[in-house]
């Protein structure tokens, strides 16, 4: 019987790079866990997804260790390939969104045990138009505060320091005119920020994108901030925000299985906080349980079957 093999995807500058340190040991975990061990040490951005897409030899797992961007390469390129690889994620970025969702610990040895005791869970991925993206697609204010924080200071001042980014940046909101369509429903207006999510934590901060979230269930959860029209409707925006209050006169928010957004100025987009390009019309679908993840523990509070 061939020992099954395992392919080791990770990001060396992702957070403080304290995975290069603890690399051996995870090695080892899996070696121990019965597992053929290839690492794979991304060099440049797009390399996961090539990695992904077209092994040497074809893995029985994929694990991919780093930041939400880093899963995100990862995940395209196993759909590009359309193998049904199970995929481990061990988190080491500087925020981690999507596995602050999931309950992944953030210690890495414990990631690398809980791959090997998880079960497969199939989980929705997001359509951007020809892109993918994992748990969220951004348009608006602060949206490139992740890709355009400093990577040095990412590492010393973590989640703090899209904060102080986003602090900085506070007098350059600019509003973006938009026609979303959903189903039959068209919603016009000036807005300063979108989101389309499939997690509940967004930058490091949870109760902003809905209730009732599962990540299994075909929809995204959507929520658009209105352009204020003074100071005080901004402050009461991010007072709202703050308080993880998405319901009131300055929102729109909605669940679907898609939708597009037109403008007649190309607009700048996020995907899992990395710049997604700038486009005028940007189609998003739900690709329900289109990835299986090794995910250890209870999970019911986000995935439903």
């Amino acid at each position: 019987m061939m020992t099954p093999r395992l392919l080791l995807i990770y990001n060396p500058f992702a957070g403080t790079g304290s995975f290069k340190e603890r690399l051996g040991d995870v090695v080892d975990i899996f070696v121990k866990g019965g597992y053929s061990v290839e690492v794979y040490p991304t060099q440049s951005r797009g390399d996961a997804v090539k990695k992904a897409f077209e092994p040497e030899i074809r893995p029985d797992v994929i694990v991919a260790a780093g930041g939400d961007g880093t899963l995100d390469e990862v995940v395209y390129g196993l759909l590009k390939s359309g193998n049904q690889i199970p995929l481990g994620y061990i988190p080491v970025g500087s925020t981690n969104d999507f596995a602050a969702t999931l309950g992944i610990s953030s210690n890495i040895i414990e990631a690398a045990g809980d791959i090997l005791g998880g079960e497969e869970r199939a989980i929705d991925i997001g359509l951007f138009n020809n892109k993918t993206f994992v748990y969220i697609a951004a348009f608006g204010a602060f949206t490139d505060v992740s890709y355009g924080t400093n990577q040095g200071m990412k590492n010393v001042f973590g989640h703090a320091a899209y904060l102080l980014e986003g602090i900085r940046r506070l007098g350059d909101i600019k509003s973006c005119q938009i026609e979303v369509t959903v189903g039959q429903r068209k919603i016009s207006g000036d807005f300063i920020y979108g989101m389309v999510t499939n997690s509940l934590s967004v930058g490091g901060m949870k109760n902003l994108t809905g209730k009732d979230i599962l990540l299994d269930d075909g929809l995204f959860e959507v929520t658009l901030i209105k352009t204020p029209r003074n100071p005080l409707e901004l402050q009461e925006i991010a007072g709202a925000l703050l308080m993880g209050n998405t319901e009131g006169k300055y929102f729109e928010t909605f669940k679907t299985p898609s939708l597009t957004f037109s403008s007649e100025k190309e607009i700048a987009w996020t995907l899992d906080g990395e710049f997604g390009g700038n486009y005028k019309e940007a189609r998003l679908v739900n690709m329900s349980r289109s990835v299986t993840l090794l995910l250890d523990g209870d999970h019911s509070h986000v995935l439903g079957s």
